[in-house]
């Protein structure tokens, strides 16, 4: 049975189709391998990587019901793209497009791209928007070396203002051995806001473990948004893990700026289980719904009957 309130997962942000599962086998960035050391509890080799995400490739049936299962409606999917400075581009547009093609209305895509790769990269952004309907644009400063307020970013944030879409972005530590985790500081994002207070900034994970210096943020700039992907909801509420900050602003203040995503491939966990965590979290209700998704709904311009009519 499907939960009464609907749910927009602002951050799934791959999910194991056959082509990305194909793909990403064989094109994971080593300064990543971090990651798994983290998530998977073990030392990591690109060997068991490969095997393993062959293993989890399924048919998008199997996707969409586990959505179904946790009462999403729709969930962001993006690229990623960084070539030039990880090594490899991770997960490919064209594969995000395909599966939004084949599942219509499940899906946000997001485009990553190379930023390095200057104006062409710029150009890519502008086809994947107006050619193909993507939604916005994915970045990730920790990938790039870059921060966020790099003047390398700037062409990107013009278009996506000019194109009137979001910059989803990643504002948290980062569990690299190489990359700084100062790159995912909030502190990078306020100058960026400055110069472009049309930009709708996402900054994704919530600026952990500066959860704090996101909110002021989100609550100084009109369109900085925060997004909870890839942490555990049932640990919002545990003394010293320091979301304190998030429980009281965003319940007041920011409560129109915070936007839930599952992170359910990263966690390695089912969508329905880290949804539900979420729905347990002592939040007012009628502020937990905009979490959930009327936040999502109004950023996105998506027609609020139309999430609902998947409840």
């Amino acid at each position: 049975m499907k939960p009464d309130i609907p749910v927009i997962d602002m951050w799934a942000p791959i999910v194991p189709t056959r082509e990305i599962m194909g793909h990403v086998a064989t094109h994971f960035p080593v300064p990543q391998l971090g990651y798994l050391r983290v998530f998977q509890k073990r030392e990591p080799s690109l060997e068991a990587w490969a095997a393993a995400t062959k293993a989890m490739a399924c048919d998008d049936d199997v996707i969409i019901a586990a959505l179904d299962a946790a009462g999403i409606a729709m969930a962001l999917v993006t690229g990623f793209d960084e070539a030039s400075t990880g090594g490899t581009s991770f997960i490919l547009n064209e594969h995000v497009a395909a599966f939004a093609d084949r599942n219509p209305g499940r899906v946000i895509p997001f485009a990553g791209v190379d930023i390095l790769r200057s104006s062409a990269a710029v150009r890519e952004v502008e086809h994947w928007v107006t050619k193909r309907a993507f939604k916005g644009l994915s970045l990730r400063p920790f990938m790039t070396g870059l921060p966020a307020d790099d003047r390398r970013y700037y062409p990107f944030y013009e278009k996506c203002v000019e194109l009137g879409v979001p910059v989803s972005i990643h504002a948290s530590a980062n569990w690299t051995t190489s990359r700084p985790s100062d790159l995912g500081n909030p502190r990078h994002f306020d100058q960026v806001a400055c110069d472009f207070p049309e930009l709708k900034l996402i900054l994704s994970h919530a600026g952990y473990p500066w959860v704090l210096e996101a909110c002021l943020l989100a609550w100084k700039h009109p369109n900085v948004y925060l997004e909870l992907g890839a942490h555990r909801p049932k640990y919002f509420t545990t003394p010293g893990a320091g979301w304190e900050p998030l429980l009281t602003y965003g319940q007041t203040t920011i409560q129109d700026k915070v936007l839930y995503g599952t992170g359910a491939f990263l966690i390695g966990a089912a969508p329905a289980m880290l949804v539900d965590e979420m729905r347990a979290v002592p939040v007012k209700p009628a502020v937990l719904e905009k979490w959930l998704w009327r936040n999502a709904a109004a950023l996105l311009g998506i027609d609020s009957q139309k999430v609902l009519a998947r409840t």
